[in-house]
């Protein structure tokens, strides 16, 4: 095992994926320029200097690009360096490459993997931040895949990159400079295949993307007094892995379902549902998300936005009817950074 981070596991993914197979393509705005998308991109142009295409500001007209490249044999990669740029090729995104596989009867097939950074950082307020997971999961055709840790990052991406089928990656922005053992070599991690990253008796937490380390840390914490969670790693949003969030629950009997989109028709809505429908609880499930407004751009207000590790340990004190007995002092004691995920992020890009 190594220590990489997400950004290096990530730009390895595409790296070995390129050497493996030569019908695969990097195309986005600012790939190949000195900030390579976060680093993740870095080096990759001098290496395939014929595979790696910087675009115009043309969303639409790239994705159609990349759909009809799919459709020839070749495999792109269309990186977005914020979700919010996506919205600008619905029409392609949501019409064409979802919808192609069951117009031709299953026998369609478009090889399109969407990289998209989400979440908050250096101020970019409501246009920029946008978690629009939930958006992805309701159309059909689409896989949408959000990776927590750099070896699934990895993992996950290289199967992107081999399925038929359109994925939209989300990369959450403060899991980049995350560092995790990553393994070497050309592996994949399933898609649809959700992960117990920590088990547990007393509640079953099932998150999404950087909610999960928010829930490891709370779970950390709420160990010292005694309440031991399970946390799910949904990891595939769609298609959603209900048999190992169903056995979580069925063991501990109560929910909590994180998700950093908004909570009106949001994805932790989903998690809830999918669960009602299919098993009994001993409590009502709960939900942590953002709230219903949009995305604020100073320290201050985002400091009341996001929901972090002392949300959760406070929603699940709550859900066990137990007393807030996390001290004041150990809330103090933890620095809560709101708008910075680390000293070395500088910049959006």
């Amino acid at each position: 095992m190594r220590e990489l981070t997400t950004i290096e596991a990530l730009r390895e993914a595409q790296d070995l994926a390129m050497q493996k197979y030569q019908n695969v393509f990097i195309i986005g705005e600012g790939v190949s320029d000195p900030k390579s998308i976060f680093g993740s991109t870095k080096g990759l142009n001098e290496k395939y200097p014929d595979r790696i295409f910087d675009s115009p500001v043309s969303e639409n007209g790239v994705t159609g690009v990349c759909i009809g490249s799919a459709l020839t044999g070749l495999r792109p990669i269309l990186i977005h360096q914020r979700a919010g740029f996506s919205l600008y090729s619905f029409d392609q995104i949501i019409n064409i490459a979802a919808k192609w596989h069951s117009l031709y009867g299953g026998n369609g097939k478009i090889p399109l993997v969407i990289r998209m950074i989400i979440g908050r950082g250096w101020g970019q307020s409501s246009q920029h931040c946008q978690n629009l997971q939930s958006l992805f999961t309701h159309i059909p055709g689409l896989k949408v895949v959000m990776p927590a840790t750099p070896s699934d990052a990895k993992g996950l991406l290289i199967s992107s990159i081999e399925d038929n089928n359109p994925v939209i990656f989300l990369e959450h922005r403060w899991i980049q400079r995350l560092k995790g053992d990553v393994p070497e070599g050309y592996y994949t991690v399933p898609l649809g295949k959700a992960k117990v990253v920590k088990e547990g008796n007393d509640l079953t937490i099932v998150s999404t993307s950087y909610m999960t380390i928010e829930s490891l840390k709370a779970a950390k914490e709420l160990e010292k007094i005694g309440v031991n969670v399970e946390i799910v790693d949904v990891r595939t949003l769609k298609p959603l892995d209900t048999e190992t969030i169903l056995n979580s629950v069925k063991k501990t009997k109560k929910l909590l379902a994180i998700d950093l989109g908004w909570k009106t028709s949001g994805f932790a809505s989903e998690i809830i549902t999918t669960v009602t429908e299919n098993t009994q609880l001993s409590s009502l499930p709960q939900r942590i998300t953002s709230p219903d407004l949009n995305v604020p751009a100073t320290p201050g207000l985002a400091k009341d936005y996001y929901p972090n590790h002392i949300t959760i340990i406070r929603k699940v004190l709550e859900m066990l009817n137990k007393e807030d007995t996390i001290s004041k002092q150990i809330e103090e004691s933890i620095k809560i950074p709101y708008d910075i995920p680390d000293p070395e992020f500088t910049g959006p890009f």
